[in-house]
């Protein structure tokens, strides 16, 4: 990070970055999501340093943005201060997760992406057919995105996020330790002469990871990883649904401790029949996929990519997402819905 300017101030240009313009309420709003507590005289009054030292500008009416040497000093700090900051908002939030799989209750982590409210019917058509594939379920949710002095024209999508499963698996005694994030060659159902696969390819692993063509340490940081790899465009799910090629789908991995495999997997089949994705489960012995090299024989390796990421990833892709957040919050899982309930809806 930057020795100009301390954490949290590092944090404001970074949510100032990814919002502008934005107005003190909502900077403060965002800022408690992120697992601050602060008070909004406090907010106005680093915003007024960063103004002083040329870092924003105010633009009347409408909030802050950044100047070319805010831009500057925010990528001179940036995968630093950005590696950090995803440490400990795993860190936090894998903590608090109170999901059960089995009642399917509790809150999740959600990842989410804004859109235009006049494209959001059309955002939620290119994501359709996911439900009629084995990465289904599709639990999603929308809401407006909140205005501070004006009607909003943009809705964000939330769904479950992949560290979800890592909280699941922490709340069982089961410690988790994340290890890269990366790309695989995903196959809804591949032919074992065309696509070979080492294991078994059941509908409630929601299809195959053939093989990982890109992994990324983020040392122990793998959502920021995910969200490096969606915005340089690594990933390609529209081919997931729409054929019979291998597609590309952006995953993490982790290692747990392979006493505990047969709990583990339990749970984690389950977290994926209620919440989707795609999962990848390995005991040393096996062959891979591995991401690397395969895990010390006291450790099992698990690969997963949730809903929410794949939902990142194909409104990218399909140019309608306007920002998005990897680790937006945690969510109750009664707030999801199926897909098509939703789209029934907002048409």
């Amino acid at each position: 990070m930057s020795e100009t300017l301390d954490r949290r101030a590092y944090d404001l240009l970074r949510l100032i970055d990814a919002h502008e313009p934005i107005g003190s309420l909502r900077l403060v709003d965002l800022l408690h999501r992120h697992g601050y507590s602060i008070k909004g005289r406090t907010v106005r009054l680093t915003l007024s340093n960063l103004d002083d030292a040329g870092f924003t500008e105010k633009l009347p009416g409408k909030g802050r943005r950044l100047t070319e040497k805010g831009r500057s000093e925010l990528q001179r700090g940036h995968i630093n201060g950005r590696l950090e900051h995803v440490r400990e908002r795993i860190a936090m939030l894998t903590g608090q997760v109170t999901y059960d799989p089995i009642e399917d209750t509790g809150e999740v982590i959600a990842s989410s992406v804004t859109v235009s409210r006049g494209r959001l019917s059309d955002a939620l058509e290119t994501l359709a057919p996911l439900t009629d594939s084995p990465l289904a379920p599709v639990p999603i949710a929308v809401e407006d995105e909140p205005a501070e002095s004006a009607e909003s024209d943009s809705a964000r999508i939330f769904a479950p996020s992949s560290i979800t499963l890592d909280g699941v698996l922490l709340s069982r005694g089961i410690n988790v330790e994340l290890q890269t994030a990366g790309i695989v060659e995903y196959h809804p159902d591949p032919e074992p002469e065309q696509f070979p696969h080492d294991g078994d390819v059941l509908r409630e692993h929601g299809g195959a990871v053939l093989r990982y063509t890109d992994a990324i340490s983020g040392e122990g940081s793998t959502v920021d990883v995910v969200s490096l790899l969606i915005e340089a465009g690594r990933t390609d799910v529209r081919r997931a649904i729409d054929g019979d090629d291998p597609s590309l789908l952006v995953v993490d991995n982790r290692e747990f401790p392979l006493m505990r495999y047969e709990e583990a997997n339990d749970l984690t089949i389950e977290t994926r029949e209620r919440l989707g994705g795609v999962l990848d489960i390995r005991k040393p012995r096996e062959s891979g996929p591995f991401p690397s090299e395969k895990p010390g024989w006291e450790f099992a390796a698990l690969t997963y990519g949730g809903v929410g990421e794949l939902l990142l990833s194909l409104l990218v892709e399909d140019g309608y997402a306007d920002s998005w957040e990897t680790l937006y919050g945690l969510v109750p899982r009664s707030t999801f819905e199926p897909l098509p309930a939703v789209r029934a809806r907002e048409k």
